[in-house]
């Protein structure tokens, strides 16, 4: 969203810089022209049910994601500690505490005791049928960048139209011209500013999620063989952004192993 208002508040400014007023592009034919049209041919494509989520996922996609993977690589390790002192039984009284339903989840299906191929399987499926979902919520989005600006050559030629038929008093041509291209500029502005930008927002926070539920399977399968915290943290990191982030699962590794060896000496 703040790189939407930047962008709007760069053309005023331009504008503003070259004498122009932003008032001269409120022109409400033209925005019926574009928006109207746009929209329309979103629901003549994907249908009216898919086009009614597009107040949901504009809200996705003008929210920052919060990076939840530092939390879920020190709660995978200490479950992973757990598990080796306790068994993996140990881990269903504090299963209540896990807040991510994909986690949750899977770690559920490790204490029930599937197979780990089985638990695997069951996920990625899960994981792909998500990304189908966030593909083509995003997809709509494409599309309206696509439709925008070809409503906006639409709008214009028929304002070049009005401007034709009205060639018998030169004093308002200017003017008309001017009404006529601004459906082009809503057309292309549109497209650029909101559309498409929204549509690699959702596809930047569906590539986000996806890596979550990556890094998850990771530590569920290393929980169910029985890996030694310290290889859970090594394996988690690689999943895990920010500068000392390696440092923070080891030590916490190293105090978790520590704990390990205690209880089975």
């Amino acid at each position: 969203m703040i790189g939407i208002i930047v962008a709007l508040v760069a053309l005023m400014l331009g504008t503003l810089m070259e004498g122009g007023s932003p008032a001269a592009y409120a022109n409400p034919s033209a925005a019926v022209i574009i928006f109207g049209g746009t929209f329309g041919a979103t629901i003549a494509s994907f249908g009216l049910a898919d086009f009614m989520k597009f107040p949901k996922l504009f809200g996705i996609a003008v929210k920052a994601p919060k990076d939840h993977r530092p939390e879920m690589r020190e709660t995978l390790v200490a479950f992973a500690g757990r598990a080796r002192r306790e068994g993996l039984l140990a881990l269903e009284s504090d299963l209540e505490t896990v807040t991510d339903p994909f986690l949750k989840s899977g770690l559920q299906m490790v204490i029930d005791g599937l197979e780990p191929e089985v638990v695997e399987e069951i996920l990625e499926i899960d994981t792909e049928a998500m990304q189908a979902r966030h593909a083509h919520g995003a997809a709509i989005f494409n599309a309206m960048g696509g439709y925008a600006p070809t409503m906006g050559v639409i709008g214009t030629v028929m304002g070049l139209v009005n401007v034709l038929s009205q060639l018998d008093n030169p004093g308002e041509l200017g003017g008309a011209i001017a009404v006529a291209f601004i459906a082009t500029l809503l057309g292309v502005g549109s497209a650029n500013i909101v559309w498409l930008p929204i549509c690699q927002s959702l596809k930047n926070a569906s590539s986000h999620e996806v890596a979550a539920r990556r890094m998850a399977l990771t530590g569920i399968l290393a929980i169910q063989a029985g890996d030694n915290p310290r290889i859970v943290a090594q394996k988690l990191d690689s999943f895990v952004a920010g500068a000392g982030a390696g440092a923070a699962a080891a030590a916490t590794a190293q105090g978790l192993a520590g704990k390990t060896a205690e209880g089975t000496a």
